[in-house]
């Protein structure tokens, strides 16, 4: 397994959570990290995405300003720190290596997806 995305659970509206997406090193040393979730009967979305040296950051604009990202190279892991939690960031959250050293927002640029770790957040 060359990805394992953690942290979710079930949370109160408002409350926090943080994911934590662990990387082999041959396979995210150099490339961009990012994380997309998908709900229930949604297409896939992209929530966050950290550049190969943590110094170039993105999100979606759901979570701008309430979700942030970071990643220890020493660990090969990648964190995303969620707050002010609301009942639609209900998800599968996925982490997923980039094919470049700066993530995109799609997809299609990512390979080696993790196998996702739900977040619940009730009302």
């Amino acid at each position: 397994v060359q990805l394992q995305a953690s942290g979710g659970g079930l949370v109160q509206a408002g409350g926090s959570l943080r994911l934590s997406c662990t990387t082999n090193f041959r396979t995210s040393s150099n490339n961009a990290v990012g994380w997309f979730r998908q709900a229930p009967g949604k297409e896939r979305e992209f929530v966050a995405t950290i550049s190969w040296n943590g110094g170039i950051t993105s999100f979606g604009d759901s979570v701008k300003g309430r979700f942030s990202i970071s990643r220890d190279r020493v660990k090969n892991v990648v964190y995303l720190q969620m707050n002010s939690l609301k009942p639609e960031d209900t998800a599968l959250y996925y982490c997923a290596v980039a094919l470049r050293s700066i993530g995109a927002t799609t997809p299609d640029n990512y390979r080696s997806w993790g196998q996702g770790t739900l977040v619940t957040v009730s009302s």
